[in-house]
């Protein structure tokens, strides 16, 4: 089963926004600021530059260091304008120079001609490259908007999930007021990083902001000082708040192991009933430290039931 969702189309970085992150020199191709870049992957065109263009990744940022200058010196500049020509591809967002090496004419030429960015840096190549990768990786994740609270717990993610009025802001507020901390309110964003993981935070109108029925919106920073929240906090578990229902049965030894998809991520999901005189807060400040215990290799309820097997064992030797 999936959390109810909105999933945000990722936008374009707009190559301008490169240049004011990482101070970038412009050198040429200026009118082409505006081109956008869709991948987070980095690429340095070594083969490119000797001549094979075969499987050239034309969409992503192209990355010249030491290494490729170097050896375009040794061409004539009839060769480079020909290896330019190619290189500076109109689905190109821009080349970038590292080292604040100099650059040869023809490409400067090119890119001019071809309005691509050419830009320069004096950060050495590796570390450029893994600052920019980090930076398009949070940019371009894939997001989600989905209706609900985001609280840590004992360093645990928890997204409480469930219909309008149902609870979720109050139980929120006595978990902050339990010493736990508040990420985000009625709306929590969502981005799936490269490895999977999701990490939550409040829309910037939001932040920090509680709505409770009755009361109004209370901003829990101040009221509860700044250790009360944080900006952001991957999502380990959601918990799923549900109307009692009757009929219906609850698992009461935690062996079902439910989860639920939030983008393209499988995440552990807990469905706690609702019903006057249960202590929700307390119901989820447990779920975290059960699912601390998980992860460090403790399963009571599997130990539970290991041991309830021995045990109906034996007696069944003993009738023997």
């Amino acid at each position: 089963m999936g959390v109810r969702e909105a999933i945000i189309v990722p936008k374009k970085v707009k190559v301008s926004e490169l240049v004011q992150q990482f101070q970038l020199e412009i050198l040429a191709g200026e009118d082409g600021l505006r081109r956008g870049i869709t991948v987070d992957d980095l690429y340095r065109p070594g083969l490119e530059v000797a001549g094979y263009f075969n499987h050239h990744p034309i969409e992503r940022v192209q990355i010249l260091g030491k290494t490729e200058l170097a050896f375009l010196d040794t061409l004539d500049s009839a060769e480079r304008r020909g290896r330019m020509e190619k290189l500076c591809d109109d689905a190109t967002p821009c080349i970038i120079i590292t080292r604040g090496q100099e650059v040869p004419q023809e490409l400067l030429d090119e890119s001019d001609r071809k309005q691509l960015p050419l830009l320069r840096s004096q950060i050495a190549t590796t570390h450029l490259i893994s600052r920019i990768t980090n930076f398009l990786e949070n940019r371009l994740a894939p997001t989600a908007t989905i209706h609900g609270v985001l609280v840590d717990i004992y360093g645990i993610g928890m997204l409480i999930t469930g219909s309008s009025g149902i609870g979720k802001s109050e139980t929120a507020l006595e978990l902050v007021k339990r010493g736990h901390r508040l990420i985000a309110d009625d709306a929590v964003e969502i981005r799936q990083m490269s490895d999977g993981q999701l990490v939550g935070s409040a829309p910037e109108l939001i932040r920090h902001l509680l709505e409770i029925r009755g009361l109004g919106i209370i901003n829990a920073m101040t009221l509860f000082g700044a250790g009360a929240v944080r900006t952001a906090k991957r999502i380990s578990v959601v918990i799923k708040l549900e109307n009692w229902q009757q009929e219906k049965q609850y698992d009461r030894l935690g062996l079902d192991e439910e989860t639920t998809r939030i983008i393209d991520t499988d995440v552990p999901l807990v469905t706690v009933p609702v019903r006057p005189g249960r202590n929700l807060a307390v119901i989820i400040e447990v779920a975290a430290m059960n699912f601390r215990l998980k992860r460090m290799g403790y399963n009571a309820a599997l130990q539970f039931t290991n041991k309830l097997t021995e045990t109906i064992a034996e007696d069944m030797d003993d009738y023997e």
